[in-house]
């Protein structure tokens, strides 16, 4: 069963925006902490943001001043808006729970490049 779908990924320009969703199923669960994670070819899966199921935030640094993160509850859809984009923030973004990962979704890709 499909829990987790992300998308809004794609090759963009240093500077350029992109904004990623990630669709949560019923099945799932979503009154919890949610996070964005990505990862890069030779690199372990890294938090990029939480969000508690009352809205308070948290960015780690490489991404502090240019990511933000959102949900939307009535439609189980977590955001992650992403603004001056680097090419050092290419990899696979993937959406889940903060605590007690089990599986993962496909994740979107995002490619940084000039």
């Amino acid at each position: 069963q499909v829990q987790l779908v992300e998308s809004g990924g794609g090759l963009v320009r240093p500077g350029q925006s992109l904004k990623l969703e990630c669709q949560v199923s019923e099945d799932f669960g979503f009154d919890r902490p949610m996070a964005w994670y990505r990862q890069s070819p030779g690199n372990q899966r890294e938090l990029v943001a939480y969000i508690t199921s009352g809205g308070t935030s948290n960015v780690e640094n490489p991404v502090k001043g240019r990511f933000t993160i959102a949900r939307d509850n009535s439609k189980r859809i977590l955001y992650l808006q992403m603004n001056n984009l680097k090419p050092e923030d290419s990899g696979r973004y993937f959406c889940n729970q903060m605590y007690g990962v089990t599986a993962w979704g496909p994740g979107t890709r995002v490619a940084v490049s000039s």
